[in-house]
């Protein structure tokens, strides 16, 4: 069997790394060191690449969920002559709690096959794969434990049933009847550093799991609109942090692609610094603040000190700088979609608009960041000093273009946010000088905007100075505080983009996009919300909510014809889209309440807990 479409995997992690199961019960996707680490399971990109698999023997359907506020996935299996349930989790650290949860993970993957009607024949297919592919490891057995062992990576298998191996793989069939339960742990380790796989009892670490989970949940009181997305959605970008260090990863996954067959298939195992500060505003309205401080403690560790060079626009999730792209052209690519790529060569890039990304979340965290230790305030003064130069010189762009730099609009207007964000900070940062000096470039590029992004032809705002190509990252003009949403421009601009580049809520970046970008069609949600449009903004809300995979899991992109999902997967930027716009919801539903409210009456509670 294949690996099946994107959208029908669900994930599974543990602060570490992140596993993909289909709905056919094959486990896809592994990197167990971490999330940038080399595949053990990697058939998502390869038919070769290796996978695991627990399934009936005959046909079947079957109905999933993840248990009640957990990662924790429960897939039921029904056949002619029975129902079989697999739930599969990724181990915590016994007895983690709360923030604790994926500090000290073992690197386990556990799964657990319980009879709940008739007798079901079931398989097992266990095909480990190393370095992408690569390796075909030597797999020997014992009545009870399985290893896999090749170069730096060593496996172990433990389960209750016969097990037959061969050929780099291993094999075996069982039958699960009413009340019979049947256990699977696989561990991983280094095969140098002189420790061998963790292999903790299958139902403990589904029990560890379930209660870490559920205990970081019970932390998280969000009391907003469309409450039960925005918490999976949180879930999701909690379940995508490295949380040694706080880093939250762009996606799981490598190469998977924008368009079925293209080659803008890309590595989004690493952490941008664009996504840092719509990281943070989601965590914040998720009612998640300790990890947002978790996140800003992070991104001042990772840029170090600030010098004349341009700013690291990403990093690996322990704050690696050296990202250099390689391809792997042993692996034929996820629909035969090929470059399949490892490393992203953006690292590379002049993106400007990472200036203002930092400057708005130490904003949005100013109380947090009180009193402000030196490191940071050198930081916030260093960013702000470049914006005052890097705001004139062209760049890659948020869409890390990589033919040609140009004066993205996007990348002026994070400018002006990086200096706005700054001149409010005062004489936290800055001397009287400074601030005057800030406050200068920060009108100019303002002005520059208002006068070399705007087309009249259009009646829009477009992606570059006198281009008269749409963009749908001019969005966030109101988002940061640029333009309110109900100026004659800014609107119209909305309408434009909705209407050039919008099919039924999804909305492509610009006009050639292969796809809906999911977090540009939220930023227009939270558009019409702050533009006091909120039954539209709910409507359109509830038209991306439905695109959502059973399991509430976004991709970075859905096809606008098919509604499939595209590009890798899990998405966080899309699932942080989500987030704000609901945030954006609320609030507008606040102040229209507080409106329509005569002085003097109470009013409905807050959206944060």
């Amino acid at each position: 069997m294949e690996a099946g479409r994107i959208s029908e995997h669900g994930f599974l992690a543990d602060g570490r790394s992140a596993a993909l199961v289909d709905r056919a019960g094959a486990v896809n996707w592994w990197c167990p060191a971490r999330f940038d680490g080399p595949s053990v399971f990697g058939r998502l990109l390869d038919d070769r690449a290796g996978h695991w698999s627990i399934r009936p023997v005959d046909d079947f359907t079957t109905e999933r969920s993840y248990l009640e506020d957990t990662l924790v996935l429960r897939t039921v299996f029904t056949t002619a002559t029975g129902v079989v349930a697999v739930t599969d989790a990724l181990a915590l650290e016994p007895g983690a709690r709360g923030h604790e949860i994926g500090l000290r993970s073992p690197r386990v993957l556990a799964r657990v096959v319980e009879g709940l009607s008739g007798e079901v024949p079931m398989r097992v297919d266990y095909q480990p794969r190393f370095e992408y592919g690569r390796v075909r490891a030597y797999v020997t057995g014992t009545e009870e434990v399985i290893d896999a062992v090749a170069g730096g990576t060593r496996l172990s298998l433990r389960a209750n049933v016969p097990m037959s191996c061969g050929d780099g793989a291993a094999s075996g069939r069982f039958t699960a009847r009413v009340g019979t339960a049947h256990h699977f742990t696989l561990g991983y380790a280094p095969t140098y550093d002189g420790g061998e796989p963790a292999l903790p009892d299958a139902d403990q670490v589904v029990a560890d799991a379930v209660a870490g989970w559920r205990s970081w949940a019970g932390l998280h009181d969000y009391r907003g609109c469309y409450r039960d997305q925005v918490r999976r959605s949180a879930m999701v970008v909690q379940g995508m942090t490295y949380q040694p260090s706080g880093a939250v990863v762009a996606a799981a996954t490598t190469s998977l692609p924008e368009e079925l067959g293209g080659d803008r298939n890309y590595d989004y195992r690493f952490v941008w610094v664009r996504d840092f500060s719509l990281t943070l505003q989601a965590l914040w309205r998720a009612a998640c603040p300790d990890e947002a401080n978790r996140q800003f403690a992070w991104v001042s560790r990772a840029m170090g000190r600030i010098g004349d060079e341009p700013v690291p626009i990403m990093y690996g999730v322990e704050g690696e700088r050296d990202l250099t792209e390689h391809r792997l052209d042993h692996l034929a690519g996820y629909a035969g979609s090929q470059p399949v790529l490892v490393g992203n060569d953006a690292w590379r890039q002049r993106q400007t608009d990472v200036l203002g990304e930092i400057l708005d979340a130490a904003w949005l965290m100013r109380y947090y960041l009180d009193p402000m230790s030196p490191e940071v305030r050198q930081l916030l003064h260093g960013l702000a000093d470049q914006a005052v130069l890097d705001w004139r010189r062209p760049d890659a762009g948020m869409w890390e273009a990589r033919d040609a730099e140009r004066h993205y609009l996007s990348s002026k207007v994070q400018c002006w946010t990086a200096l706005d964000r700054a001149v409010r900070f005062g004489r936290l940062i800055g001397d009287d000088a400074d601030l005057a000096r800030w406050a200068a470039a920060r009108d100019e590029v303002r002005q520059a905007v208002l006068t070399w992004g705007w087309n009249d032809r259009l009646g829009a705002y477009t992606g570059a100075f006198d281009s008269d190509e749409l963009d749908a990252s001019v969005l966030i003009m109101p988002l940061v505080g640029f333009l309110p949403a109900d100026d004659p421009r800014m609107r119209s601009t909305m309408d434009v983009v909705e209407r050039r580049l919008s099919r039924d809520g999804l909305l492509r970046r610009w006009d050639t996009d292969p796809a809906g970008f999911v977090i540009c069609s939220f930023w227009l949600v939270s558009c019409l919300a702050e533009a006091g449009e909120l039954d539209r903004a709910r409507r359109l809300f509830e038209q991306l909510a439905a695109g959502l995979n059973d399991l509430g899991l976004y991709a970075e992109q859905i096809d606008q014809a098919t509604g499939e999902q595209l590009g890798n997967f899990p998405q966080a930027f899309s699932h942080v889209g989500l987030i704000n716009a609901a945030g954006h919801i609320t609030e507008a539903a606040e102040r229209f309440e507080r409106e329509a409210v005569p002085t003097g009456t109470a009013t409905t509670e807050g959206a944060r807990g």
